[in-house]
């Protein structure tokens, strides 16, 4: 049995002169938490509606669970998206919007629901357009960690909800996700937070994915360097460099790569300081201010 449930191949999508989505390539193997992350406008959200068959992609080949999802109904039925912006009918509550769910959702868990309404002190009988913020991210977060689907897309419903149903959010996710494996995409800006989540990272910028990697892998794989000026340059001299501030005779720069015990030794010879760096961290410098300058040209992180 093949563990991957999705897999696109030059993948691209088009507004006009615009191109959101460029010749991406990924897969999404079975029972997995992926990260899609990226800047506003990178193509995260049209990616996941091209999978989810709400748009059609211009060109490339896209395929759920072995078909096109947007010309079968039985695929689109294993899927469920929610969004930042998750629409309902104004008239409807949140209990109108559970229990219709079932019509959705074949593996809808009622009970699971109920204890989520309870665990983000959500009111089900006041109608949605009298729901703050916070409390119209619940309903979404409750569907989509109710539905069970065996592909569920978070794109940053979450947003909208206070640090502390954030966090109850990522706990009943992994909770769940033990006892019932699906594959998981979250799509988010808090990547810190959910950084501890995700099994697998696909980060994209401008449409295109810069790293396709397993979590593991990227923690631990990029260190900044920190210290005088010319012993840091000196030190990174021959590695990949991702990231380069520097302040007078000071320089901070990170570079792609473990390090291994010789060149530990030499850094501390040189004087210098070593850290780990974050996958947020990580993502800034990939992202960020393009590094097709000199060492002496400072660049903000």
């Amino acid at each position: 049995m093949t563990r991957t449930v999705a897999r696109a191949s030059g993948l691209t999508k088009r507004y006009g002169s615009f191109t959101a989505v460029d010749t991406v390539d990924l897969s999404l193997e079975v029972n997995r938490i992926y990260g899609l992350l990226g800047r506003n406008g990178a193509g995260k959200t049209t990616i996941m509606q091209m999978l989810t068959g709400q748009i059609f992609p211009n060109g490339g080949e896209l395929e759920v669970f072995g078909r096109a999802p947007a010309e079968h109904a039985d695929v689109l039925r294993r899927m469920c998206f929610i969004a930042e912006s998750q629409r309902y009918p104004e008239d409807f509550t949140p209990a109108h919007v559970f229990k219709a769910a079932p019509w959705f959702f074949e593996r809808w868990d009622a009970a699971f629901a109920e204890q989520l309404v309870g665990d983000f002190r959500l009111p089900l009988k006041r109608r949605i357009k009298k729901l703050s913020r916070g409390q119209l991210s619940a309903v979404g977060v409750i569907v989509g960690l109710a539905s069970r689907a065996p592909i569920t897309f978070f794109d940053e419903p979450y947003l909208g909800l206070d640090a502390v149903a954030r966090h109850i959010f990522y706990d009943r996710l992994l909770e769940d996700y033990a006892a019932h494996p699906r594959t998981i995409v979250l799509s988010t800006h808090l990547i810190d937070e959910v950084a501890n989540l995700l099994e697998h990272v696909i980060l994209i910028d401008q449409g295109r994915i810069l790293f396709d990697r397993d979590a593991d892998e990227l923690r631990g794989s990029a260190t900044t360097v920190a210290g005088a000026r010319a012993a840091v340059e000196s030190f990174v001299a021959d590695r990949p460099v991702i990231g380069r501030q520097s302040l007078g005779g000071l320089g901070s720069v990170t570079i792609d790569g473990r390090l291994d015990q010789a060149a530990r030794v030499r850094a501390a010879e040189l004087g210098l300081e070593l850290a780990p760096v974050s996958l947020q961290q990580l993502i800034v410098h990939m992202t960020g201010t393009a590094l097709d300058a000199g060492p002496e040209q400072e660049a903000a992180a």
